[in-house]
């Protein structure tokens, strides 16, 4: 039995394409799980104050922090869902400073690696934290008790029940 050369070209060609390549630009350190280091310019508006990245002290202000991200320049998942990049003040009448971003875990939305962060150590904070949503508290004990609570109040939205109007014209006249 004679084999086929268009069939071969095509199993060459998806296999090439299958395959795939990676590509990492020249020079490139690399970092676990198949990240590279970014290096981000940490800035604040008073010298000397403490910056931590989840959780961990890394230096003081102003300092160039490296994180290591995907290869598109966005936060790699390290089992978290968020990364946190927080400034302690090291005077009186300021405020912590928090910058808080998706790492993309569980099909969540990824941000990019910022080239630096500023942070204004006299500007007070949100009432809420951002994408945080504020809903009613749970009612009081006795309706809990004997009703139970489900959460917030589900929206229904409007909505169409029937058959979708048609459009009249002289060539599809109503029936």
């Amino acid at each position: 039995m004679k084999a086929n050369p268009v069939l071969s070209l095509i199993a060459v060609a998806a296999t090439g394409l299958w395959t795939g390549c990676e590509t990492v630009p020249p020079g490139t350190d690399r970092g676990p799980h198949g990240t590279i280091p970014y290096h981000v310019a940490i800035e604040a508006s008073e010298p000397d104050v403490k910056i931590h990245a989840n959780g961990e002290y890394v230096g003081s202000a102003p300092m160039t922090l490296k994180i290591y991200g995907d290869k598109d320049g966005t936060f790699h998942d390290f089992g978290s869902y968020e990364y946190t990049v927080q400034a302690f003040p090291n005077k009186t009448n300021q405020y912590v400073q928090t910058r808080v971003f998706l790492t993309g875990k569980m099909f969540t939305p990824e941000d990019k690696i910022p080239p630096q962060i500023y942070f204004n150590m006299n500007q007070p904070p949100p009432a809420y934290p951002p994408g945080y949503y504020y809903y009613y508290p749970p009612p009081p004990y006795p309706y809990f008790y004997y009703h139970g609570y489900f959460g917030a109040p589900y929206y229904y939205g409007p909505r169409y029940y029937g058959r979708p109007p048609l459009h009249v014209t002289r060539e599809n006249p109503r029936r």
